[in-house]
């Protein structure tokens, strides 16, 4: 239950004021139990689905980036009527083939600095991928029919493995192979060995600025056995979630969820 509550209590911090008319408490007239409400609503489904806690986060990811340009940010595959849909469960916050300079060119765009991208990119330590994806990495990396050689050779094996050449493609691949439901720092010392399942996260070992927070994190003691990770993971999403946030007579609040108003 931890990667629920995490996620929830991120979510609950995200309407703390960043910007004016954002605030805990925004419904209390209107509607006094809203938080509550998506509380226990959140709650239920992760009991049933642990997996939603990665689509949430995605979907966040999403709306926090909706009007981003350029071609590389992943489509949003959540759905109208609030149902998280498969495919959205591999928390993607850059493309898989974004290199670092291009990640970091995206978030400073919005604002964020390279300790954000690398903080919020550690969401990939729940969900998943597909084989689709990554094989590229496995067997044709450079159009030559070669590795990709940052994988380590053990996890190259594992993954191989997992995602034969000619195999189903939808075949589910998590991206923290260690714990995928648990919101740990796993996923920093997974990128450290070589294990990173994305070739996007396994890039931020390359670059000096990037790896010194992927080593942060990873390290038990500098990572405070985790809780800098913890804390630092929720300050960004509140950072993230003040980007063009609309206010007043922007945009509209729809009257039925499911429906366009």
């Amino acid at each position: 239950m931890e990667g629920l509550w995490l996620v929830v209590l991120m979510i609950f911090e995200m309407a703390l004021s960043v910007q004016s008319q954002l605030r805990t408490g925004f419904y209390s007239t209107s509607c006094l139990r809203a938080e509550a409400i998506v509380r226990s609503t959140v709650d239920s489904y992760f009991t049933k689905d642990p997996t939603i806690a990665a689509g949430l986060l995605r979907l966040h990811f999403h709306d926090c980036f909706v009007q981003s340009d350029g071609p590389s940010w992943s489509v949003p595959t959540g759905r109208r009527d609030g149902r998280v849909s498969l495919s959205s469960q591999a928390s993607n916050l850059p493309s898989p083939l974004d290199s670092v300079a291009a990640q970091k060119q995206k978030f400073s765009d919005k604002g964020l600095d390279d300790q954000d991208l690398v903080t919020l990119v550690g969401a990939h330590t729940i969900g998943q991928t597909h084989c689709q994806i990554i094989r590229y990495r496995l067997y044709n990396f450079t159009a030559t029919g070669n590795a990709d050689p940052t994988i380590n050779q053990s996890f190259l094996s594992q993954l191989q493995a997992l995602c034969p050449k000619n195999g189903d493609g939808t075949k589910p691949v998590p991206l923290d192979k260690d714990s995928q439901t648990d919101f740990d720092t796993s996923f920093f010392k997974n990128v450290r060995d070589g294990n990173g399942v994305l070739e996007s996260d396994q890039r931020l070992w390359d670059d000096a600025a990037t790896r010194h927070v992927v080593k942060k994190y990873a390290g038990t003691i500098r990572g405070l056995f985790g809780l800098r990770f913890d804390t630092e993971f929720r300050q960004a999403m509140v950072k993230m979630s003040s980007i063009e946030v609309k206010t007043g007579t922007d945009g509209e609040i729809r009257k039925v969820c499911s429906k366009f108003n």
